[in-house]
């Protein structure tokens, strides 16, 4: 018998994105996070589409067996969240849910552009604040989440 998944608190969260800053975040970062990830998922064989976003610009894309175009469409309205709050998408929508309500009734934007559903993690960098997005669809929100700060965490023990 499997135990279900704890949901992270509020506090949880946000200790996340304190402590997942990193140095700096360059194009080969963006290579080096991106396989990280890929490996991680094929290891899980884990049905997902990867994304890294900086300023703009799309420095990764890996869709994984098992992964269809709707993920990509998930990754965009996750990324755009983050993008919008500088916090994590996962984040972003159990602070609605904490107040009682819902990102999508509460936020009054368009949940065909914007999902604070988990698996889209600012990256940030020292001295510069969130400067890009790295994005999983595919799993489960909490999982994709999780499968995002955990490849963070690998990628920020490399980089130091």
């Amino acid at each position: 018998m499997t135990t279900p998944e704890l949901t992270p608190s509020i506090a949880e969260l946000e200790a996340q994105e304190r402590r997942l800053v990193l140095p700096r975040f360059t194009h080969d970062d963006a290579w080096t996070l991106g396989s990280l990830l890929v490996e991680m998922a094929r290891e899980r064989q884990a049905p997902v589409a990867i994304d890294i976003h900086r300023a703009g610009q799309q420095l990764f894309h890996a869709a994984l067996p098992g992964s269809a175009p709707d993920n990509d469409a998930w990754i965009a309205r996750k990324r755009r969240v983050v993008e919008r709050y500088n916090s994590a998408s996962y984040l972003v929508g159990a602070r609605h849910r904490a107040k009682g309500t819902t990102f999508e009734a509460s936020s009054r934007l368009d949940p065909d552009t914007y999902a604070a559903h988990g698996g889209s993690f600012p990256i940030t960098v020292e001295g510069a604040g969130v400067i890009g997005t790295v994005t999983v669809s595919g799993l489960p929100q909490l999982q994709d989440h999780e499968l995002v700060v955990e490849a963070l965490e690998r990628f920020l023990n490399l980089s130091r």
